[in-house]
């Protein structure tokens, strides 16, 4: 009786179980936004792993940390892939940086349809409550993350030759396109896959035997482009982590393309010893241990020298070392540096000479006559 007296209502109840269990399919999910939240004291987004960055983007965990943000690696629910999220912190000057780095990669994305060219590739870049945020494909680790894992041991040198090609054609690209990295080193190197194999370490000294992990895939790609500058866009005076530092930056004579060379020259060291070639903090001794692996700075780049790095020499031109050496520790650190040659032969065995080669043309200290990327693709070591 109560159902004839309201008809409409039992048929309105009827059509909705009707709904939910086989007519029309229910609405969509609908992945929210977390509730908005304050940024932290230092400007980085305040997030929980598990929640969305946009409907889009399912954050799964924090992958990285610099000056600049925080890398997130995301789940992509319209790709079906992970990608790496660079969140920019909510400062001004890192907005501005972080839209420098965007129009570099646009760039560099523009005249790479195919991907081929050994560089990072965004996918797109969106604003997300007051925080630049960069979209990249997911890669493995950095080459120093293996050599951290590894002990520092270094890769086999046919390994480096294959990286040092990548490096070299990425180079070359961006220098064509009229831009200056500034900023190589192995933590800006990563393996495109995560895949690694355990090989026997052959150059041990005792009897235990060591196993490195080997990338599976030689392939690699540059990052970081936070630093890349455009040839005719304002230089900074100061470009590039101190240990892959140019000796025209530290002379302050201006730097462009040829600072990336010398960069890649410390980084082909690295690979090959596995430690720094150049382990300092202060410019004088960075300056000694040039001298001591690669020869004397010529006289010609020392007249060049502004004035403030002309208190690193005496009135006769030359290096003011060792006695202006900050302590003895540091005398001794430069005195146990060998030459470039004695370097490389302890851990090379087959084409040392042409390796050693290939690393002296990228140490000339004249930056006008050091080897370009383009020049270096065609050396012989890397024609094997």
């Amino acid at each position: 009786m109560a159902s004839s007296s309201n008809p409409s209502r039992s048929r309105k109840r009827a059509r909705l179980i009707q709904g939910a269990i086989g007519g029309d399919p229910p609405p969509p999910r609908v992945h929210e936004s977390p509730p908005h939240r304050p940024d932290d004291k230092d400007g980085h987004l305040v997030f929980e792993r598990g929640e969305n960055l946009t409907p889009r983007y399912k954050i799964i965990r924090k992958i990285g940390e610099g000056t600049f943000g925080r890398v997130l690696d995301c789940w992509d629910r319209v790709n079906k892939e992970y990608v790496a999220i660079k969140v920019i912190r909510n400062i001004p000057k890192y907005r501005h940086a972080a839209m420098t780095e965007i129009d570099v990669l646009c760039t560099l994305a523009k005249h790479d349809t195919a991907g081929s060219r050994c560089c990072l590739r965004m996918k797109e870049w969106f604003d997300y409550r007051h925080h630049v945020c960069m979209v990249l494909e997911k890669l493995g680790p950095s080459l120093y993350d293996f050599l951290r894992r590894n002990s520092h041991r270094p890769f086999p040198i046919d390994l480096i030759r294959e990286f040092a090609l990548q490096i070299l054609k990425a180079v070359a690209y961006m220098h064509r396109l009229s831009l200056t990295h500034t900023d190589l080193k192995p933590e800006n190197i990563l393996v495109v896959s995560p895949d690694y194999v355990r090989v026997p370490y052959k150059h041990s000294l005792n009897l235990t035997k060591h196993y490195n992990r080997i990338p599976k895939s030689s392939a690699i790609k540059l990052i970081d482009f936070g630093s890349a500058t455009f040839e005719d866009r304002r230089h900074s005076s100061v470009v590039s982590t101190r240990h892959y530092r140019a000796p025209e930056v530290i002379l302050g004579l201006g730097w462009s393309y040829p600072c990336d060379m010398w960069s890649v020259g410390c980084v082909l060291v690295e690979l090959c010893t596995g430690g720094v070639l150049f382990q300092t903090h202060e410019n004088l001794e960075h300056l000694a241990m040039m001298e001591q692996v690669l020869g004397l700075i010529p006289s010609h780049i020392i007249q060049k020298a502004c004035r403030t790095a002309g208190r690193y020499f005496n009135s006769a031109k030359g290096l003011r070392w060792p006695e202006g050496a900050v302590s003895r520790k540091s005398i001794q650190a430069v005195r146990r540096l060998p030459r470039l040659p004695d370097l490389i032969v302890d851990y090379v065995d087959q084409d040392k000479e042409e390796f050693i080669d290939l690393l002296r043309q990228m140490f000339h200290y004249d930056p006008d006559q050091r080897m370009t990327a383009k020049e270096a693709l065609l050396h012989p070591f890397l024609k094997r």
